[in-house]
């Protein structure tokens, strides 16, 4: 650990956003909208932690959204973490038949459920509960969108400890 000044501004701000945005899991989708707007979204709302839900985040449509530079624009400009959850990702099969109108957003949503489900991923909530949290997709707006499942599953199953905020 390296105390110069820089480094102690930066974990001294850390530790005021965890402390000051506990209760809150944020969402975003990184469609519609600037890597500006994106960014200035994250930073007005302190988030220190983003965690990418989606099954693929390096292809050529994600833009300035793909894993490698998400990791380093967190970095950079929020001094925040970024994480990769792959358990928290729909299934390939599940998602491809959502995109191609084979199945109601419905049956979607009771798959994508039962998925997380079973994977367990409430085991991870520690990753989303100590505040400043926020799930990343790709989809502009929260409804029909499996990180809003994802969060009211983790609020569900944490006793509602925490606060669903969609940053849109």
């Amino acid at each position: 650990m390296r105390f110069n000044d820089n480094n102690f501004l930066i974990n001294a701000q850390m530790s005021l956003r965890t402390m000051t945005d506990t209760g809150n899991l944020f969402t975003i989708g990184f469609t519609q909208k600037s890597a500006e707007q994106f960014f200035r979204l994250l930073a007005n709302n302190s988030v220190h932690t983003l965690i990418d839900t989606r099954l693929n985040n390096t292809g050529q449509l994600a833009g300035f959204s793909k894993r490698d530079d998400l990791k380093y624009f967190c970095k950079t400009i929020l001094s925040a973490e970024y994480v990769h959850w792959l358990e928290s990702a729909p299934e390939e099969a599940m998602l491809s038949a959502y995109k191609k109108k084979e199945i109601t957003w419905a049956d979607y949503a009771s798959e994508y459920l039962s998925l997380i489900e079973k994977r367990k991923v409430e085991s991870s909530i520690g990753l989303v509960s100590s505040g400043g949290a926020c799930l990343l997709c790709s989809e502009a707006k929260p409804h029909q969108c499996h990180r809003s499942l994802l969060a009211d599953y983790l609020s569900k199953k944490s006793g509602s400890s925490f606060k669903v905020q969609h940053l849109v």
